[in-house]
């Protein structure tokens, strides 16, 4: 048995944290991509447990549940951002629904995450609706994922959404997978006990 050091003091300053909570009245309009939806632009009102209220550029409100909301960033940088999401037309065409129940989704363990992010490897993150979204692991908390992508812009993808994740080369980096590689292992922030 071993760890990563630094991980668990990560986690306890960064994963109970939420990126809705921290932009909520922040009077910043963000562009959330919705599920079957496209999207939607807004200003988070209120952070709940399982939804947001957002209010719109026209002044109304909608409530949008979690599981709807694949990944979303300052609407400012919507046509930057949206030039650089490129389509799996694989995964597009296998139709997906958000997946509910949390058993089911494409999981990532923190201590995948925390290496790629620490070494700053470049990785691809395909969602369930085959968008893919190539950039840097900037940080991560228990349903998010803050990514930054070519010229930093800022990308919160959730966690539920995620379809796969590799690295230029390939590799997968899914919990399925990595039960068996353990990638982290060969992190020089691991340390053997």
């Amino acid at each position: 048995m071993g760890f990563l050091t630094g991980l668990r003091e990560y986690l306890e300053a960064h994963y109970e944290q939420s990126h809705f909570g921290e932009i909520r009245h922040s009077g910043e309009p963000h562009f959330f991509r919705i599920h079957e939806v496209g999207g939607v632009t807004g200003e988070v009102m209120e952070d709940r447990t399982y939804e947001v209220l957002v209010r719109k550029d026209s002044g109304e409100e909608e409530t949008i549940h979690k599981t709807s909301i694949q990944y979303f960033f300052p609407a400012e940088h919507r046509e930057k951002i949206q030039k650089l999401v490129k389509k799996d037309s694989k995964v597009e065409a296998l139709g997906l629904e958000p997946i509910i129940p949390a058993r089911p989704r494409h999981h990532i363990k923190n201590k995948t995450l925390f290496p790629l992010m620490d070494e700053k490897t470049v990785v691809f993150f395909t969602m369930l609706e085959g968008d893919v979204l190539r950039g840097i692991i900037s940080g991560f908390n228990r349903y998010e994922i803050l990514l930054l992508l070519k010229g930093g812009l800022p990308v919160t993808l959730l966690r539920h959404a995620v379809y796969d994740l590799r690295d230029k080369k390939g590799r997968c980096y899914l919990k399925s997978t990595q039960e068996t590689l353990r990638d982290w292992h060969k992190s020089a922030l691991y340390v053997s006990e």
